[in-house]
């Protein structure tokens, strides 16, 4: 839960019912809800205090969390779940040395197989690009580079993914770069067993996912506008996931589609390549569901990952109840 000390910034009126009316600013979608007599817009689960100035009127609420834009149904809601693990562990990629540890290593890696010239190579053009998203420094950068084409030495990273299983049969991939494959292979292995899992053989469940190329776009603008642009550039389907729009397209023209929104004048906050799973697991039970999200959790934190994707999906009234 959210609570604030200092009171929010409301803009305060009288309706047509005689009631006091709040509007709290969001860049979040706004969901809406009436309780107490008052008519308030709110974003995220949250205790507090809204102070209308000049009319001494304190109301304390208790929000509940909002219900989810993607419905149970839509294949996409399982492909990450890190969504919906944020709001109860926190993002692992705000500890900013080790989000830049993964920047650097997939520029490396990128400048390596395909040189070190960005309008060349589109898996590094993505890269730098993502990288400028989350403020790597430039220099960072250029040093990533040359690290991989090899102007400078630098550590000889391999890419790997791996497969597994977590309670309840959930399907688990997770993509690293590394520099020692077997001390990875070891570490995954007890990170499984430890929250009831198990590492899988190569193919295990690679075939359960489909290969495609994601690409985030900010909240902000028009909904029908942004969905007939992304079309129009050739994406496969565009959906909420709360935070912001994730346009889907084939894995082969992830490139093509990000540089044709760009010309669109549409903002990108990221683009990559990702497996999105062809069916949903729903999670019922509350003890496979924190099994799951712990196992899910601790991949994500694990030094050499560069992403995890899973087949499962946990409905939001059972999240608020689990407790890493």
């Amino acid at each position: 839960m959210f609570s604030f000390d200092e009171p929010l910034p409301v803009v305060v009126h009288n309706d047509s019912r005689d009631q006091v009316s709040f509007c709290l600013v969001s860049p979040f979608k706004k969901t809406q809800v009436r309780a107490k007599g008052c008519y308030i817009r709110y974003n995220s689960p949250c205790t507090a205090d809204f102070v209308c100035y000049g009319k001494q009127l304190i109301i304390s609420l208790l929000f509940s969390i909002a219900t989810s834009v993607l419905s149970e149904s839509n294949p996409m809601s399982g492909h990450n779940k890190w969504s919906k693990v944020k709001h109860i562990k926190g993002a692992a990629d705000a500890k900013r040395s080790k989000l830049f540890s993964k920047l650097a290593k997939e520029i490396s890696v990128a400048a390596r197989d395909g040189g070190g010239d960005p309008e060349l190579n589109a898996r590094l053009r993505q890269a730098v690009t993502n990288a400028k998203k989350q403020s790597l420094p430039g220099e960072t950068i250029d040093r990533a580079v040359k690290k991989g084409t090899g102007e400078i030495e630098g550590v000889a990273y391999e890419e790997a993914c791996y497969e597994g299983f977590g309670a309840g049969g959930v399907a688990i991939i997770v993509e690293v770069i590394t520099d020692n494959t077997n001390r990875v292979v070891a570490d995954l292995r007890n990170i499984f067993n430890k929250n009831n899992g198990r590492i899988g053989n190569s193919g295990s469940v690679l075939y359960l996912f489909d290969r495609k190329g994601e690409i985030k776009l900010p909240h902000g603008a028009d909904d029908d506008v942004l969905l007939e642009k992304a079309m129009d550039a050739g994406a496969e389907d565009m959906a909420s996931d709360g935070e912001g729009y994730v346009v889907i397209t084939r894995h082969d023209q992830l490139a093509a589609v990000a540089s044709s929104l760009l010309q669109a004048e549409v903002d990108i906050d990221s683009q990559q390549l990702v497996y999105m799973p062809q069916s949903v697991q729903e999670i019922t039970d509350i003890s496979i569901a924190r099994q799951v999200l712990r196992l899910f959790s601790t991949l994500e934190d694990y030094d050499d990952t560069q992403n995890v994707f899973a087949n499962f999906d946990i409905a939001d009234e059972l999240m608020e109840q689990v407790e890493l």
